[in-house]
């Protein structure tokens, strides 16, 4: 293997040449520490910032083996490791007269979820950083001085800084690993507890105006009462007390004020692991719990919304497989409803503050004027009990003006006033009477699952031109997949915008893969959580990549049924 030395020399001899001549860096380089990978250089600056591999051998690094010795507690240091690098990269930052960062060291960043990601790998050998650097040029030559500063003073200081375990602060990385796996300790526990959520006292669930990052200035505690309390062991913290959302229907009652909503987005993050000050990292959700929310616009593809939607809402309208370029919030939310449970969810949640209204719940007290007449929408609070007994879902339903139709066959109610919660289960039983019955006949649970539909692999197409492949995520809800502008707003559960862009990859994985002929939905997720499980992100591009999330099946599935060219078959199992 060549050294650095050897890397020196060849930074000398390009001097000035064409942009083209840096792939004369390719090959391995021993710096001493660690090991400087390239693989390949693209044409010029358009081509982007260039990957590079910084390897570090464990005896050097010398990361203790307990702190990666389950997969819980290897995500959880890998975190750590990219938010040091991340942190150093940004100091390293150089700034314009306009106030800009010039960023010539970068990693793939992640936000405040914890999720395993292709930036960094620790293993038994070494500790693997993929770095992304812009190369130095001047009018498409090669500038060496900005060169050296990079690769002889930038890299070695973020080496020391972030991938050597004396150099770091030992409590610190203790106790990422040991709240991670807490939180995921709790998640696995929930059901053997009739839970579907916990949510610890003293949880900061507020956050800033548009993004997932804590708001400090306005945040209040959330606080359970006394009675209301249970208390649940973590192996590392002990034991916490918190609420408890048990399975079944929950109703949580409160203003847009209360701290409800902020509430229910939090059962709703409590799928991923947060890190230390996050205020959530002991907010946990089961991991099959999905949001629903309406999106007027949306596509639909074969979607059977039967059980909310009569067979009698127009002509030519087959609503065993509603199919539209441009959904109502109503048929959004139905469709949305029957996507995820399709593809596995246990859990549905959703909140009035952007659910279509006629969705959730109608005025029963209504029913006698409509005398025998058939309703055309079946809201949620119809079907709802109906979906537990049945299927064995829970539901989680927030609300204070559109929801008042749940308190009869809710299982659980909560009442939230400035961030303080009480269950009111008995007391909002008591005056809030049943609902006057309809006419509405049960729906056909069963046909979701015994006639699910098939992908047609012609209508999965991400090609451009001479391009085989154009995936791009220009942000966290949009997704350029081929011509297609993918758009997922309402899609609140995804967690960044490497997470975004890894599901394009997927979709483009499973066609090249698995979609040699028709297959179901399901079985398509399926596939593919094995592959991730068993091959990890690596398995999705034949390139070496640092900017790779691993989503969750559902929002794949979230992803899959808003592309406006799918296309899906209907067969009987």
């Amino acid at each position: 293997m060549r050294d650095k030395k050897e890397f020196y020399s060849i930074l000398m001899a390009i001097d000035g040449a064409d942009y083209s001549d840096y792939s004369k860096m390719i090959g391995d380089f021993d710096f001493s520490r660690y090991v400087l990978k390239l693989g390949s250089v693209g044409e010029g600056m358009d081509s982007g910032p260039t990957l590079f591999i910084v390897r570090v051998p464990q005896i050097i690094a010398g990361f203790p083996p307990h702190l990666f010795n389950t997969p819980v507690r290897r995500t959880a240091l890998e975190d750590l490791l990219v938010r040091k690098i991340a942190a150093y990269a940004d100091m390293l930052a150089h700034y314009d007269g306009a106030g800009l960062a010039r960023r010539r060291v970068a990693i793939a960043g992640p936000g405040q979820k914890i999720l395993p990601r292709s930036a960094l790998a620790v293993t038994e050998e070494y500790v693997e950083a993929r770095i992304y650097i812009t190369l130095p040029e001047r009018n498409g030559r090669i500038v060496s001085d900005g060169v050296q500063e990079i690769f002889f003073e930038d890299l070695p200081g973020l080496v020391n800084a972030a991938m050597i375990y004396c150099n770091l602060d030992e409590r610190e990385v203790e106790e990422a690993v040991a709240l991670m796996e807490d939180a995921d300790h709790l998640r696995q526990l929930l059901p053997t507890q009739g839970l579907v959520s916990f949510i610890a006292d003293g949880s900061y669930l507020t956050r800033l105006k548009g993004t997932d990052f804590p708001d400090f200035g306005t945040m209040t505690p959330f606080t359970v009462a006394e009675s209301d309390r249970i208390e649940i062991d973590a192996p590392n913290t002990g034991t916490v007390s918190g609420l408890g959302v048990p399975a079944g229907i929950t109703l949580v009652l409160g203003d847009e004020y209360s701290g409800r909503k902020e509430l229910i987005r939090a059962m709703a993050a409590g799928i991923y692991n947060h890190v230390h000050g996050d205020g959530r990292e002991l907010a946990i959700t089961v991991p099959d719990a999905v949001y629903i929310s309406a999106m007027s616009g949306r596509p639909v593809q074969r979607a059977d919304i039967s059980m909310f939607l009569s067979e009698s809402v127009a002509d030519g309208v087959d609503v065993k497989e509603f199919t539209t370029d441009s959904a109502d919030a109503f048929s959004s939310q139905a469709a949305a409803t029957v996507e995820a449970l399709e593809v596995g969810a246990r859990v549905l949640i959703c909140d009035e503050s952007d659910s279509s209204p006629a969705f959730l719940s109608r005025d029963s007290r209504l029913n006698d004027l409509r005398g025998s007449a058939q309703h055309t929408m079946v809201p949620l609070a119809v079907r709802a009990r109906q979906l537990v007994e049945d299927l064995g879902v829970s539901i989680v339903i927030g609300g204070c003006s559109a929801v008042s139709e749940f308190v009869p066959v809710a299982d659980t109610v909560l009442y939230v006033d400035n961030f303080r919660v009480h269950n009111i289960t008995a007391q909002a039983k008591e005056m809030v009477p049943a609902p006057l019955p309809g006419n509405d006949a049960p729906a056909d649970m069963a046909a979701l699952v015994e006639q699910p539909r098939w992908v047609v692999p012609s209508s999965i197409d991400p090609s451009v031109g001479r391009h085989d492949a154009y995936i791009e995520a220009p942000r966290l809800d949009v997704l350029e997949f081929g011509r297609t502008t993918i758009d997922m707003n309402g899609v609140i559960q995804l967690a960044d915008v490497h997470q975004t862009a890894t599901i394009g990859l997927i979709l483009y994985y499973a066609r090249l893969r698995y979609m040699d002929e028709e297959r179901p939905v399901r079985e398509i997720l399926d596939l593919v959580d094995r592959d991730l499980s068993t091959d990890g992100l690596e398995c999705l591009s034949r390139e070496l990549r640092g900017d790779l999330a691993r989503p969750r099946r559902y929002e794949i599935a979230a992803v899959l049924n808003r592309l406006d060219t799918l296309r899906t078959t209907r067969k009987v199992m």
